[in-house]
């Protein structure tokens, strides 16, 4: 009997896909930089589902590549153009949300849900699940938890390994480790759920998680500022600290490039301010108080900045719709950049003090290669996740490939060498500053080179052989996270 065959006796006929129709979603990611051929969707309804899918794939020697809601900026989520085609596997009928404690502020959930869906659940219970990104509305919390999802509440609430506290994972076997514990305390040896938090599906697939919530805030205060400059922004970025402590909750940078193209590329988005600023910040502050306290703590914050010459021009949304307005304006950047041209993203952290001189450094090596070439940086400035986007137009792009052999994967093989050529370069300026190349999107594919480049051998090494101890066939994700070695 043939894996198709067999898959579809253990889970159903309906649950196995091969259809090119069905596959076309599966096999190219989002931005449509990546793709590959794919042997079935699997669609399992049961974490005893998932773990049949896995054994019979390991007879066969068959791949599995689980896949969330195909959001990955790294190619980590569909197939690659070479080797064994795979079994996609896809969590998307696993979408319950088990329980919620609001004593012990904890929600378990299945895999397949999405943010959205699980920001929503904890809020009617009077709760905050606080990762919350971009591409929440289709993203599932399994991949949010494979890849260690960062997003714009790090600073105040941590990424998604701090709101994890217990999951369920199928091993390569077969076995289902049920880890659900609902502890803030549990000192019974090594914590084996970090082993899968940020392994990207290559030593298992996580199929439901307990995580941990938060009091739900009822009041926010949120501004979009302009600035001249980083520095600025960090001196600000101090001063709200100083002042309002852990009820800063979010504080996002964007360059007039970035601001620039949300307006122009997406519809229904407009400037929050009138000064055509340089630079532009976006705060939060969220409590349980007044909003009118928060408001005002936040209007005499930027009153001094202002006084001070920190800021040219500042807009504090008087209402949830203007704050909504706000947001949607830094949540449409990925969105913008995909249908404006082609953004060759990068995803570097380094220590807060060290920004500025990070983007001054990235420029100058980007424009080394390729004089003025703009570029977008989109920083969770809080935490020091600085996104530097060497950007190209489509026709720009195009030319940039004429000559060379194409991948497969959208790139042709002259515009292969220039975009490791503009990375490598970013991500040097990162590390000479003691940053990392991947803060917050994962290895993947795209990024394995930079793993070789930069972590240490000892690293990879130890790495490698919790790799080998707990999926020796190595069928899960190949290819993915971990250079060849």
């Amino acid at each position: 009997m043939d894996v198709i065959a067999e898959l579809a006796g253990l889970i159903g006929a309906d649950a196995v896909l091969t259809a090119p129709s069905d596959l076309e979603a599966v096999t190219e990611d989002w931005r449509g930089r990546y793709r590959g051929p794919a042997l079935c969707l699997a669609r399992p309804a049961t974490a005893e589902q998932v773990a049949a899918v896995v054994r019979c794939c390991a007879r066969h020697g068959v791949p599995v590549l689980p896949q969330g809601g195909n959001t990955s900026l790294c190619g980590g989520a569909v197939p690659s153009e070479s080797g064994p085609a795979p079994v996609i596997l896809s969590l998307t009928r696993m979408r319950a949300v088990r329980a919620i404690d609001p004593v012990n502020n904890t929600m378990e959930v299945e895999a397949g849900c999405v943010l959205a869906t699980v920001q929503d659940a904890a809020a009617a219970a009077g709760r905050l699940y606080p990762v919350s990104l971009g591409a929440e509305g289709s993203c599932q919390i399994g991949g949010t938890i494979a890849t260690n999802a960062g997003g714009t509440s790090v600073l105040r609430y941590g990424n998604t390994r701090e709101n994890v506290l217990g999951l369920e994972v199928v091993l390569a076997d077969g076995t289902i480790w049920s880890g659900l514990y609902g502890l803030r305390k549990n000192n019974t040896g090594y914590d084996l759920k970090h082993l899968f938090i940020g392994s990207e599906g290559t030593l298992g697939i996580i199929t439901a998680a307990t995580l941990k919530l938060h009091p739900l805030p009822t009041r926010h205060a949120v501004a979009w500022v302009g600035m001249a400059s980083p520095e600025d922004a960090l001196t600000l970025l101090t001063r709200v600290q100083g002042r309002s402590a852990a009820r800063l909750s979010a504080f996002e940078m964007i360059n007039r490039l970035q601001l620039d193209l949300v307006v122009d590329h997406v519809p229904g988005r407009r400037s929050p301010i009138e000064s055509e600023a340089e630079w532009h910040v976006l705060i939060e502050l969220s409590d349980n108080g007044s909003g009118d306290a928060l408001d005002a703590e936040l209007q005499a914050i930027l009153e001094d900045a202002f006084a001070d010459g920190l800021l040219s021009d500042a807009a504090l949304a008087a209402s949830e719709a203007q704050r909504h307005a706000m947001w949607e304006v830094r949540h449409s950047v990925s969105e913008a950049n995909k249908k404006a041209g082609v953004g060759l993203t990068t995803d570097c952290a380094v220590p807060l003090s060290a920004v500025p001189a990070f983007i001054r450094g990235a420029t100058a090596a980007v424009h080394a290669l390729v004089p003025d070439l703009p570029v977008i940086v989109v920083a969770h400035l809080g935490d020091g996740n600085v996104h530097f986007i060497p950007f190209f137009t489509f026709d720009a792009w195009a030319a940039a490939g004429k000559g060379g052999a194409g991948n497969g994967n959208g790139e042709g093989g002259g515009r292969d060498a220039l975009a490791a050529a503009l990375r490598h370069a970013v991500n040097d300026e990162a590390a000479r500053l003691k940053g990392t190349f991947s803060a917050e999107h994962g290895v993947g594919r795209v990024q394995l080179a930079e793993m070789e480049r930069y972590k240490p051998a000892a690293e990879l090494a130890l790495m490698r052989a919790v790799k080998q101890a707990l999926d020796p066939q190595g069928i899960f994700n190949p290819g993915r996270l971990l250079p060849p070695g």
